[in-house]
């Protein structure tokens, strides 16, 4: 009887045992399939499930310590990043990990955070993506040595970069000009789309190193650095040029446009060139676009107008004062002073064009003037989208459509970037009872370009003509 007592027993422990261990088995299973789905969903870019499933494997698998850093890459990548770095923080962080941290604090804009992971793991790991966003940071600080020791260390890790050679190319156009040319070519013989600005800059510097003074060379190249939107390093370059020769009054208004591009007044520095010099054409141009950002057109004619009187020989002031006349409703004055640059430059290309749109979008002499305008720019600048497109809309302008939709189409096909295009065949479309073609061309750069001017007004014609 005892023996048999004991063996019941021990089949009943045994028994549970074995339950426990199934149980435990198919709690494991779970787990291994969380973890499966994790990947699967990582695979296929959706984070929010992936992130979900490593959280449901790592509550089950609870001594796999990497899954807080799966769980916290995850987060970071759909993005949320407050939710990705109380994960990271709390892992033990490979490579993957460290530059998710990093990135994530960039993005919520805690510099001192981000800069001390993306240091943590340049000295760990050696990686071109750590010194990158080492250089982001520098970049947003305006430290421009350290920005400098960044890109280079990427570089170094990553020759093929054709965005760091380019960074690095213009950046040392205010530290170190005589080296920043191999980088901007460096840039442009990896990627293209860098060779416009390149050679900008190329032409720049070999026409700083011709002006008669330091003060002048910095000048030109701040103007430079204008043209391909580096407006910081612009203001470097007018400042050191301030520096050099404070009573520069085309560096002071420089600098006064500048900082209007950097969503400041800039007035103060315009007033100083003024009085610095008020008979510089320069100056009085640069005060006539300050006046007319601010849509006071009268003032901006006044000093568009003195521009071209101490300059008369620069077709780009009298295309300023038919802007301004435009603008102001004196329509006769306007006409002349564009065909006046026309005549004062007629091979260029881009006063044609100006006088084209002039009459295209006033209705003015388009049959007479505006079409040989811009039949006339097209050809000067056959490989132009603004000379084509200008072409187009005129076309569009006098009814002829089916030009109009060949000459957009064209465009469009060479430039598919170029939006008025897209935007002037949708008109051609509409015109011609195409509505499904229009729509297409609208949607196409509303969604290309949904925070700038041409994605706005094409969200303004879907409502107008697809309500």
């Amino acid at each position: 009887m005892y023996n048999d007592g004991m063996s019941f027993s021990k089949r009943i422990v045994f028994a549970i045992i074995i339950l426990l261990a199934l149980v435990f088995s198919a709690i494991i299973i779970t787990g291994y399939a969380a973890l499966a789905a994790a990947e699967t969903a990582l695979q296929s870019q959706d984070y929010r499930g992936a992130a979900e499933s490593y959280i449901r494997a790592s509550r089950i698998l609870f001594w796999r310590g990497d899954l807080l850093e799966k769980i916290g890459i995850a987060a970071s990548k759909q993005p949320d990043c407050p939710a990705a770095i109380d994960y990271l923080e709390r892992a033990k962080l490979a490579e993957q990990g460290q530059l998710a941290l990093a990135s994530c604090y960039y993005q919520i804009g805690d510099l001192t955070s981000a800069q001390k992971k993306f240091e943590e793991g340049a000295s760990r790991y050696q990686t071109a993506s750590f010194y990158e966003g080492l250089a982001f940071i520098y970049r947003a600080q305006k430290k421009w040595d350290e920005e400098r020791g960044a890109l280079e260390n990427q570089i170094r890790l990553d020759m093929g970069n054709a965005s760091a050679h380019y960074r690095l190319g213009v950046l040392l156009t205010i530290l170190d000009s005589e080296i920043a040319l191999p980088e901007l070519l460096r840039a442009a013989s990896l990627d293209p789309q860098f060779d416009p600005a390149a050679q900008t800059l190329r032409a720049a510097l070999n026409l700083s190193a011709a002006q008669p003074n330091a003060s002048r060379q910095w000048v030109t190249t701040g103007r430079a650095l204008g043209l391909v939107e580096e407006w910081d390093l612009a203001i470097v370059a007018f400042e050191k040029s301030i520096a050099l020769d404070s009573q520069n009054a085309e560096a002071w208004a420089w600098l006064g446009e500048a900082e209007q591009h950097r969503g400041r007044e800039g007035r103060a520095e315009l007033d100083r060139a003024v009085a610095l010099d008020s008979k510089s054409s320069i100056v009085r141009a640069l005060r006539g676009l300050y006046w007319d950002r601010r849509q006071n057109y009268r003032q901006a004619l006044t000093e568009y107008l003195l521009a071209a009187e101490y300059d008369p020989q620069n077709p780009a002031w009298r295309a300023s004062v038919g802007g301004a006349y435009s603008k102001t409703g004196d329509l006769v004055f306007a006409l002349e002073a564009y065909q006046r640059a026309t005549e004062l430059a007629p091979n260029e290309s881009e006063y044609w064009r100006l006088l084209a749109l002039f009459c295209a979008d006033n209705g003015a002499h388009v049959e007479d003037v505006g079409l040989p305008a811009a039949q006339k720019a097209a050809l000067l600048a056959p490989n132009d989208p603004l000379a084509l497109d200008a072409l187009g809309y005129v076309y569009y302008s006098t009814g002829r459509y089916a030009n109009a939709e060949k000459i957009l189409s064209d465009a469009i096909e060479r430039f598919p970037q170029h939006n008025p295009a897209h935007i002037h065949l949708a008109l051609t479309y509409l015109a011609q009872g195409n509505r499904s073609s229009a729509f297409g061309e609208l949607i196409h750069v509303r969604d290309a370009d949904a925070n700038g001017a041409d994605g706005k007004l094409a969200e303004e014609l879907i409502a107008k003509y697809f309500p």
